[in-house]
């Protein structure tokens, strides 16, 4: 759980994917793709909503556990590590849906990885998966309706 955590810190994993992605003409835009849903998934997340919010952390309101990972300086609510995951599986189960059981098992695996670890309470999971598919889909119809109009002035993208 601790490996699952660390995989997801910053969303690590995901941007790693995203760079590999970027890397190859072939899958060029599912890179651009999942850069903008990771971009606004923590915008959204950890910029705006965790600040307006202000949930505690479980281990915050129940010091008596003993944790397995550093404690985080952020909020609670909604997790960050979920809402990033989910958006990534959203945009790579859209495209290369051959792999769609993998990333969605990794990205459930990194959101019960926060359970177990204490990091966060049932809803800031549950708010996590919904708000990362939103905003998965979200980056999606951004990418078709206003980027893919931009990127073909430059006919070397995409």
């Amino acid at each position: 759980m601790i490996l699952a955590t660390m995989s997801g810190n910053k969303g690590a994993i995901w941007i790693l994917t995203a760079l590999l992605l970027l890397a190859s003409k072939k899958t060029r835009k599912i890179g651009v793709i999942m850069s903008l849903a990771l971009i606004i998934s923590f915008a959204a997340g950890e910029g705006i909503l965790k600040h307006i919010i202000q949930r505690p952390r479980p281990y915050d309101v129940f010091p008596g556990v003993q944790l397995l990972v550093a404690k985080s300086t952020a909020y609670s609510f909604p997790s960050g590590h979920t809402t990033t995951s989910f958006a990534a599986f959203y945009v790579l189960s859209r495209y290369l849906r051959t792999y769609s059981c993998l990333f969605g098992l990794l990205a459930c695996i990194i959101s019960f990885s926060r359970l177990y670890l204490f990091m966060h309470y049932p809803t800031d999971i549950l708010a996590g998966i919904v708000l990362g598919l939103s905003l998965g889909k979200v980056a999606i119809w951004i990418y078709e309706n206003k980027l893919k109009k931009l990127m073909h002035l430059n006919p070397d993208h995409e």
